[in-house]
Parts: structure tokens; sequence; C-alpha cells
């Protein structure tokens, strides 16, 4: 990866096991700031619990972790400042849990999209890319990639940067 250039809102996009996770975890610890993790996943069996301590070795101690499955605009209100960058990690999941909740996902990604806008430090965001496969065969799964989709394309208006990843290669779509 050449050398890094300052990060003010990052979107990372990508499919399952494109090393956007990888990426982004690379382009925050490079910056030298305070690193911390905000996870919107919540681990709902013992493979998940597994995968998330994985990723939580991977980062190592440096990294301080804070769980966010719902409220990421106010995570980042309560954590954003000069000295630290946030990785959301991601983006998908937290869809998938506003859903599950019965929230509105647009209102709250306008929400998050003043976070960042307002935030004192830089923020990184991970998400997945659903729209490449083939449309979802019910109701519900195409609900959720048409949810996933409108909050990326809103992440990619207000972000500085965007970079898809596929097979572990960034390619660069904004900034």
């Amino acid at each position: 990866m050449a050398a890094p250039h300052p990060i003010r809102t990052l979107l990372v996009l990508g499919g399952a096991r494109s090393g956007k996770s990888r990426y982004a975890q690379g382009r925050a610890e490079a910056l030298g700031l305070k690193p911390v993790y905000i996870a919107t996943c919540e681990p709902q069996d013992e493979e998940m619990a597994e995968r998330i301590g994985r990723h939580r070795d991977d980062r190592g101690e440096e990294w301080t972790t804070v769980e966010a499955p719902l409220e990421l605009a106010n995570a980042i209100r309560v954590h954003a400042a000069s000295d630290t960058l946030l990785l959301i990690d991601c983006l998908t999941l937290w869809a998938s849990n506003l859903m599950f909740a019965g929230r509105d996902a647009e209102h709250e990604a306008e929400l998050l999209a003043v976070a960042l806008s307002d935030a004192a430090g830089p923020i990184i965001l991970v998400s997945n890319e659903v729209g490449l496969g083939i449309v979802p065969e019910n109701a519900l799964a195409r609900r959720f990639r048409d949810v996933a989709g409108r909050i990326n394309q809103r992440m990619a208006e207000v972000v500085d940067e965007a970079v898809f990843v596929a097979a572990g290669l960034p390619l660069r779509l904004k900034g």
C-alpha cells in the first residue's frame, strides 16, 4: 500500500471476504492516532462469537472496542476526537440491526451523515456491497438489499473518500 494520506471520512466497500476490513484497519493504523473500533455486530451464535474474537485479536491491544449495534451517530458524537481514529465495521450489519429493531433506516442514515460531518476526528466506515449479485427471491432479502444499498449511497455522498476492495485490491471510487 502506498503511503497513506490524511483521512477525514472514508467509506470502504466490498463483498464478503474481499479484504475490506483488513484494508480499512491498515489505513487506520497507518495514521498513528488512537484507534477506536465501533462494532455493529452482536454475537448471535457461537460461530459469530468466535469470528468477533478473531477480529479483536487481529486488531491488538492498542484498539479500544465500542459496541454500537444501533446507535452509530451517538457513538461518533461520544468517541470522535482530533487525536482518535474511529473505524466503524460494518454498516451492513447495522442495516440489518435497524431493520430487525423496526427503526427507520433512512432517518438513521441521515443522523449518521450529520454525525460524520460534525465529527472532530477521522472516521472510516466499512460496508458490504450487496447489490452486485442476483435479485434475492424473498421480500425480506430484497428489502435488506435496498436498505443497505441506500445507506451505502448516502454515505458515499457525504464521505471525502470511497474505496471498493475486491480480492484484497483497493479501487478508488472517490477522493
